[in-house]
């Protein structure tokens, strides 16, 4: 299946909307958390073969060397995977926003991990199950788990070990004006997956 064939233009639209109320709702919640306003990227959906990724990843971080990754899988009829990516510039000032003092001792290494797989459960959580709801559909989530701590994508992401060769890839970008956090969420579907997720989509266009 070639790229441009994934998604028909009126799929591809409804996915870009579910995907639009989720991260609203997960950014809804984001901004609860930090006690700040939390700016909404569109969402970007991107046809992505898996020895591309490291690199269309990177797009998303610039020039970030080191990133920071949680991720989680998820299945209903459609099976994937989401991860979390934060630019390492970013920690210092999430700790900032969530209350804690970086330069202090009581934020250890272990400390740090449960923050970050809690931020991102929340922001995963909440706007795929959003997106997935509005499908008719019921996700059911694998445990978060911290991927990688100042690593590069390249490092972590290695596409021999990866289950799928052509992925459906979902990205919505999470940021605070006049800050540096910023967090990306990204989705991905496998081959296995796409003909369910373009049926789920039919069905949701049928009632409109």
């Amino acid at each position: 299946m070639t790229h441009e064939h994934m998604l028909s233009e009126d799929q591809r639209d409804a996915l870009q909307e579910i995907a639009n109320i989720g991260m609203g709702l997960a950014g809804a919640r984001l901004a609860t958390l930090l006690g700040e306003f939390i700016q909404l990227s569109i969402p970007s959906i991107t046809p992505v073969r898996v020895e591309d990724l490291p690199a269309v990843l990177g797009k998303f971080v610039g020039d970030q060397e080191f990133v920071t990754v949680v991720r989680q899988a998820f299945t209903c009829d459609v099976r994937g995977e989401a991860l979390v990516l934060l630019g390492d510039d970013a920690i210092p000032e999430l700790w900032e926003l969530m209350g804690y003092d970086p330069a202090s001792d009581t934020l250890d290494a272990a400390s740090e991990q449960e923050v970050l797989i809690d931020l991102s459960n929340l922001i995963t959580g909440a706007c795929l199950s959003c997106m997935f709801e509005q499908l008719g559909r019921s996700l059911t989530f694998s445990p978060p788990t911290l991927m990688g701590r100042r690593v590069s994508l390249t490092q972590l992401l290695r596409p021999e070990a990866m289950a799928w060769d052509l992925s459906l890839l979902v990205e919505v970008k999470f940021s605070i004006e006049n800050h540096t956090f910023c967090a990306h969420l990204v989705m991905f579907t496998g081959e296995d997956s796409l003909k369910t997720l373009k049926m789920a989509l039919d069905e949701l266009l049928e009632c409109m």
